[in-house]
């Protein structure tokens, strides 16, 4: 049975091969995972990153990142999601993201954002983010790189009662 859980440091090692590992990250981008993740364990405030893993057995299969989005009122941003090819198509990254917006919600978060990239190799990403409700609010065209567009996405979450 898969769970999510908060990332805890015996997560370290195989989410940062899983980062390393995924064809879509740059090494750049991987770096920056290990980045976030040092926060994440290192400082009490986590620099506002906040880490989830999807498990099987004691088996990492997903993470994902977000946080509160600097100089906003109530809106959060999906840093990082991420699911090993072992795991995919099970249904951890709809897991994970449903994680996430609990979380957003318990936080009193009313907003949650996430972009991606432009390139054809993303468009299983941008139609996964689609397909779990998520609206392609905005293109930046030739925002990463000439060719390679940042595409943004939204969701607003019920208000607690």
């Amino acid at each position: 049975m898969i769970s999510i859980r908060p990332t805890e440091a015996g997560d370290e090692r195989a989410l940062l091969a899983m980062a390393r590992a995924e064809p879509l990250f740059s090494a750049v981008e991987a770096d920056t995972v290990a980045e976030l993740l040092h926060d994440y364990f290192h400082l009490p405030d986590h620099n506002g990153y906040l880490f989830l893993s999807a498990v099987e057995d004691a088996r990492l299969l997903g993470f994902a990142c977000y946080g509160p989005t600097p100089l906003t009122e109530g809106t959060f941003t999906v840093y990082w999601v991420c699911v090993d090819v072992a795991g995919r198509g099970r249904g951890i990254g709809r897991a994970l993201m449903h994680a996430v917006e609990a979380g957003v919600q318990d936080s009193g978060g009313r907003l949650i954002v996430l972009d991606t990239s432009g390139r054809p190799a993303y468009a299983p990403t941008r139609a996964f983010y689609e397909r779990i409700g998520y609206t392609r609010t905005a293109t930046i065209p030739d925002y990463y790189s000439p060719g390679d567009d940042l595409v943004l996405f939204t969701r607003p979450l019920a208000a607690n009662t």
